[in-house]
């Protein structure tokens, strides 16, 4: 499985994504060539090498007619410049409509074109939370969103090209402080950060500025499939994406590419007693449950209080999914207490292919990782090769491996 592992220690922005995704590349400078093709209209990219702190690394430069935008209006580690349309000011302002068609000229995939337009959808419903101002009034500050529209598309590209089966970022560091933007003072993390961020581990320091801004937030809540610690993994390449400003601690973000053995994540198991539900009933609640998404669902047989038989129902489920599995078992089980226990699991990474035999047509399931490597015939379709031949289901698997 390929993994790509995102290390925000010093927090993200969108240039130090694209920059750290770039260095994963074999060619980053013909895919720079590849970005200057893609029609953001007046933007040019720029890499540079640069070293921080002993770290070389790459920065990234967006250039805007002619110009990179300035530190005062420079959205890393500063609050992007989303401004209303009642704030007067000399520059042009984009809504979120000038925004939505732009990309929908963009010369890149539709996969590429939705997931740009996912993730502004969600710096906008920020910026109109923050704010108080619905999504449609939002104008953004031009330069800012030339600025942005490019980081978004190039990192939603390069994502596209490394092509990773799975994107684990840290816990992200968002710094501390207050930090100066177009609507005066604000806390650290800015208010639209702070709110695209609901449900990602995020944690504050000793580092005086911002470190997440509301692009990187975005682009990390729209790509991660999972924050949390770096898996086992062989890595292939590591790239390191320079900020702007300078800190005690090498400022960038840190992309890993490899491969993992197999798979492991974090998941709940939610186990409840019953003594008063049928057998029937219980089958019933496990259909209910595998309906609802749950990796596994097991009964076991008990000896409850006052000696009476019963069953332990236990349900394997996902992090994110647990409050819902939680109203699921409460909904079709007697039960009236639950109890939750995180813990690890490790699987093989598993693919399915299919085999046309003499016979019919055969699933196989393979699963390898771990230094193990196994293969297993789906019961379903040798089944029906064994009724239809009228043989056992050994000689149906022999028949089928053997063709």
């Amino acid at each position: 499985m390929k993994i790509l592992y995102l290390d925000c220690g010093m927090g993200a922005a969108g240039d130090m994504l694209t920059a750290a995704l770039l260095e994963l590349l074999p060619q980053p400078d013909k895919f720079v060539e590849k970005l200057n093709s893609i029609g953001i209209p007046n933007v040019r990219f720029e890499a540079e090498k640069l070293v921080k702190c002993g770290i070389t690394g790459t920065s990234m430069h967006v250039v805007v007619n002619g110009e990179e935008e300035g530190e005062e209006h420079h959205h890393e580690h500063e609050h992007e410049h989303h401004e209303h349309e009642h704030h007067h000011s000399h520059h042009h302002h984009s809504s979120m409509h000038d925004i939505e068609h732009i990309i929908s000229h963009l010369n890149a995939s539709d996969k590429v074109r939705a997931d740009v337009l996912a993730v502004y959808g969600l710096i906008a419903q920020a910026e109109s939370h923050a704010h108080g101002v619905p999504v449609t009034e939002i104008h953004f500050h031009e330069v800012g969103t030339m600025d942005a529209v490019a980081d978004i598309t190039a990192v939603c590209m390069l994502i596209e090209e490394l092509a990773p089966d799975r994107i684990i970022a840290s816990p992200v560091h968002v710094g501390s402080g207050q930090v100066r933007c177009a609507h005066g003072i604000l806390p650290v993390p800015a208010p639209a950060t702070a709110f695209i961020l609901k449900d990602v581990p995020i944690y504050g320091g000793n580092v005086e500025g911002e470190l997440c801004t509301p692009t990187g937030a975005a682009l990390l809540k729209h790509f991660a499939d999972v924050f949390g610690e770096m898996p086992v993994m062989r890595t292939q390449a590591v790239g390191y994406g320079m900020g702007k400003k300078d800190f005690e601690a090498a400022n960038c973000v840190r992309a890993f590419l490899g491969e993992s053995e197999g798979g492991s994540d974090e998941v709940c198991v939610l186990s409840c007693n019953v003594d008063d539900m049928t057998a029937e009933a219980i089958g019933y609640a496990m259909e209910k449950l595998f309906e609802g998404g749950v990796l596994e669902v097991y009964a076991q047989p008990a000896v409850m209080k006052k000696s009476r038989l019963g069953t332990v129902i236990n349900v394997i489920c996902k992090e994110e999914d647990m409050e819902k599995t939680v109203r699921l078992i409460f909904r079709h089980t007697s039960t009236i207490g639950i109890r939750e226990n995180k813990t690890k699991r490790y699987t093989l990474d598993r693919t399915v292919e299919t085999k046309e035999t003499p016979f019919g047509t055969v699933r196989v399931k393979k699963s390898s990782g771990y230094g193990v490597s196994r293969e297993k015939s789906e019961y379903d379709d040798l089944s029906h090769i064994a009724d239809e031949k009228g043989i056992s289901l050994e000689e149906a698997k022999k028949l089928t491996e053997n063709s």
